[in-house]
């Protein structure tokens, strides 16, 4: 009797446990298809759609006077949908002949198990066009937009490129990725369980949002004519490179900035110095690809030699410890310490002043008035000037000035750095410093953005830039605009001399390191007009060989850039 009794209860216990869980199931059921059906409705969704992007069209690049630099290329992106090829082999077959790709690597991807697989990216239009017009079951053709420079190499080195994904990499591509690089679409297609596409379901589409434009101060007609110039003098001078910069003193915009060797803006993963790539290892074609790329006037610092007398005279006539009637003896060395430092004229300059010392770029004069501005004028207005600070030009890179610290430097470094040795800076540097002297003492920042527009051609933003005030007073910079103009007139800057025009300029001749190599590097600042300069022009060219002074080589290359780009600015003979 007790036997049945436990029996019956331990019955009621398991139907009553059995009718728990049927009920908790049930409720658990009630409460998917009822409170979260849209959550699972949204994952089933999932698992039958397909998303592919659409490329948003990159933002154009225009100069100053609308040419455009950088545009787009349609191009097209070939993939295959494994589960819905019908004839692998038909597919593999036609898409090697059409893409000229090895069948076998064409065979991999078209038998990879995947939702989607690329075969090939930036095919040109017209073979995506042959590809879509067979109708292959499975292969999908997209368009896509391939960056494209018209003019191949002008302004490589400033205007950078893009990679695979359409992202900028080096240049004001990378700086300004923000305004040109859009916003992609996107398509979205409904499949069956076996991941085909199916038909009479509409796709859904986002389109994708094109970038703005980039309009830069950069003119393609000087830019185009300035490098010119410099592949000349490179190729007469047999040197290593040459760097041209022509800039407005006034506002830092920068009219061109040439880099030679140029290279292939179209392929830049080509080495522009005619080398195979192919026989190189990863590690060396990089560190190749990298010193091709380099923008040698923002990247790369050198000892700028006599065109630094332009900051020495300004800060020494600053401070009050020179005048230009001051007179000087120049035996053609001067001695510092246990130092004999030489003049450029073995048998020196004799009897000057300081007028005829700057118009004479004599070493002995500019270390006599170097020792009397002093180690901490000379730093305090190393820094007043910026010259310790980058110049925030708008381009990725820039190298900062190489400089002793303060408490190392002694007479002898004190009366070397007073002509422009031991110690770099880079070509940008030294003509945003010297646009600051002459321009009335306003520090500006060199520059190529200018605005950014819309599809449409509306403004969307105005580029503003720091500008810093009287680091010299309007009486050093006209002092200085005056010497400059009678170097080019009376001095060592005759090579720039132009009839008509008032020309201000410095010339320089500096060694590298190690001096034993005997290597040279030659350069020219220069302006117009010289009482009020609208154009500054700088030329350096790196280890000429045969005659390397730089007003014998460099000045006459800013003359030839002034002749052509003074008129064609609107800046008339007098």
């Amino acid at each position: 009797m007790k036997n049945k009794t436990y029996n019956k209860k331990k019955i009621l216990v398991v139907f009553f446990c059995a009718m728990v869980m049927i009920l908790s199931l049930i409720g658990r059921l009630v409460y998917l298809m009822i409170f979260d059906a849209e959550y699972y409705q949204k994952k089933a969704e999932d698992l039958h759609e397909r998303e592919r992007d659409i490329k948003a069209a990159r933002g154009e690049i225009l100069d100053a006077t609308g040419e455009v630099l950088a545009t787009n290329k349609t191009v097209c992106t070939i993939s295959v949908i494994h589960s819905q090829v019908k004839e692998p082999e038909k597919v593999i077959k036609a898409l090697s002949e059409a893409l000229e790709m090895d069948e076998e690597t064409v065979r991999k991807r078209v038998e990879k198990v995947s939702s989607m697989e690329r075969i090939k990216t930036n095919v040109d239009k017209s073979v995506g066009d042959a590809i879509r017009n067979m109708e292959l079951d499975g292969v999908k053709v997209d368009e896509d937009f391939k960056r494209y420079y018209p003019y191949n190499e002008l302004a490589s080195k400033v205007l950078g490129f893009t990679g695979g994904d359409n992202q900028g990499i080096i240049g004001l591509e990378v700086k300004y990725e923000e305004y040109l690089k859009g916003i992609d679409g996107t398509i979205l297609t409904t499949t069956d369980a076996r991941g085909v596409e199916l038909d009479g379901i509409a796709e859904d589409r986002v389109e994708p949002v094109a970038g703005n434009t980039l309009q830069i101060s950069l003119d393609y007609n000087i830019q185009m004519y300035a490098q010119q110039m410099a592949e000349k003098v490179m190729e007469e001078k047999q040197a290593d490179k040459v760097a041209i910069l022509l800039m407005n003193p006034q506002n830092g915009e920068i009219l061109a900035m040439v880099n030679v060797p140029e290279f292939n803006l179209n392929e830049p993963f080509t080495l522009n110095t005619g080398e195979d790539g192919e026989n190189l290892s990863d590690e060396k074609k990089q560190d190749a690809l990298n010193q091709m790329w380099r923008n040698g006037c923002i990247n790369d610092t050198y000892e700028p030699g006599s065109t630094f007398k332009i900051i020495t005279a300004s800060a020494c006539l600053e401070e009050g410890v020179v005048h230009l009637e001051d007179n000087f003896s120049c035996p053609g060395y001067r001695v510092v310490e246990d130092r004999k430092i030489r003049c450029h004229k073995v048998g020196g300059h004799g009897a000057e002043t300081f007028v005829q010392g700057i118009q004479n770029s004599c070493n002995p004069v500019f270390i006599d008035i170097g020792l009397r501005l002093g180690v901490d004028n000379f730093y305090k207005y190393f820094k007043q000037f910026g010259l310790m600070d980058l110049t925030g030009v708008d381009l990725p890179g820039e190298a900062g000035t190489i400089m002793h610290k303060k408490e190392n430097v002694g007479l002898v470094e004190l009366a070397t750095m007073s002509f422009g040795q031991s110690f770099q800076v880079t070509p940008v540097q030294m003509a945003a410093t010297v646009s600051s002297l002459i321009n009335g003492g306003r520090r500006v920042t060199p520059h190529f953005g200018v605005r950014v527009l819309d599809a449409d051609g509306n403004e969307v933003e105005k580029f503003q830039y720091d500008e810093k005030k009287n680091i010299v007073s309007s009486e050093t910079s006209a002092t200085m605009r005056m010497l400059l103009e009678s170097v080019v007139s009376e001095g060592s800057g005759k090579n720039a001399y132009i009839e008509g025009y008032q020309i201000g300029g410095k010339t320089a001749t500096s060694q590298t390191l190690p001096r034993s190599a005997n290597k040279y590097i030659s350069s020219f600042i220069g302006f117009a007009p010289a009482d009020d300069p609208q154009v500054l022009g700088m030329c350096v060219i790196y280890n000429p060989q045969g005659v390397y002074y730089g007003g014998t080589i460099a000045a006459p290359v800013v003359r030839n850039i002034f002749e052509s780009v003074l008129p064609y600015l609107g800046i008339e003979k007098e």
